[in-house]
């Protein structure tokens, strides 16, 4: 398999953030969706509005979010409309909430290791293509939170997202969340990411922002705050090149804050998703590093 390109920049700004979509000379045709992070009430480390003004702008997207599968912001509809005004994202964008209504669509998984469905809101049937903007971080589950777990978890419906969690189960309840296998969880995680990235095909771009890198994710309300300085912004058309580039920079950094973000992703595995994505063939482990002024 050939490499993976992947472009780096240093520059974490808003001509950053266009300067490496541009680096990708993919063209997201049509109605593009732009999958981020809301950041749940408390959040002081998600990435804001500001930043990714520009960026939305370029590509003429729709900010798209779906609805949690745990108590906060950010599990109904109505709640998370409040919150993504307060947190600016309606004054700068259209805003989608993708499970805001009617029944979930369903994303089969024929050759899913330990599921073969994916609930996620009917509304990504809007969209021609997705462009995944994803903060990396630590996360308190997946052990690392990038490209991989924004297609699978984010994507996912509220309901999705705990069938996810409980690894295939109907009507999993919340407390089953947090008792499954761990590294059945990070397949389905896996397994869930692949349904996404195949249903857009060769209409699909990613972009991980590796800064205020804290262990937490941006989806805790009391999130500790960054551990390492930041690094850069990495941008690829395969998701499993992008959060194996991440990490690379992680583990290759001088910064001694590092052992704590490590410690994070090893305690929980987290490199098991990347390994079971590219089992899956969503993406190439073996990447060219492009560095962009």
């Amino acid at each position: 398999m050939e490499k993976a390109k992947v472009y780096f920049t240093k520059d974490i700004s808003s001509e950053g953030l266009v300067k490496i979509y541009e680096a990708l000379r993919t063209n997201l045709k049509g109605n593009v969706a732009i999958k981020l992070h809301s950041g749940e009430a408390g959040n002081q480390n998600y990435l804001k509005p500001e930043l990714v003004k520009e960026l939305v702008e370029k590509v003429n997207g729709t900010v798209v979010e779906c609805n949690t599968a745990y108590e906060g912001m950010r599990d109904t509809t109505e709640k998370h409309r409040e919150l993504m005004n307060n947190h600016g994202w309606t004054k700068y964008f259209n805003v989608d909430i993708l499970d805001s209504e009617g029944e979930d669509k369903v994303l089969e998984i024929p050759n899913g290791l330990v599921i073969n469905k994916n609930y996620v809101g009917k509304n990504i049937d809007k969209y021609d293509s997705m462009l995944v903007l994803s903060h990396f971080k630590g996360h308190p589950m997946g052990g690392y939170g990038g490209a991989l777990k924004q297609l699978s978890i984010g994507v996912a419906s509220g309901y999705g997202k705990r069938y996810i969690h409980c690894v295939g189960k109907e009507n999993g309840t919340y407390e089953e969340m947090f008792q499954v296998d761990q590294l059945k969880f990070l397949e389905a995680m896996a397994d869930s990411a692949s349904s996404v990235a195949k249903y857009f095909k060769e209409n699909i771009a990613y972009i991980n922002v590796m800064c205020n890198m804290s262990v937490d994710c941006d989806c805790c309300a009391t999130a500790k705050d960054p551990c390492m300085k930041d690094i850069g912004i990495l941008a690829s058309t395969d998701p499993v090149a992008i959060d194996e580039a991440c990490i690379d920079l992680v583990y290759n950094s001088e910064d001694e804050g590092k052992e704590h973000l490590i410690e994070r992703i090893e305690s929980r595995h987290g490199l098991h998703t990347i390994e079971a994505a590219f089992k899956l063939g969503i993406g190439n482990k073996e990447y060219e590093l492009i560095e962009i002024d």
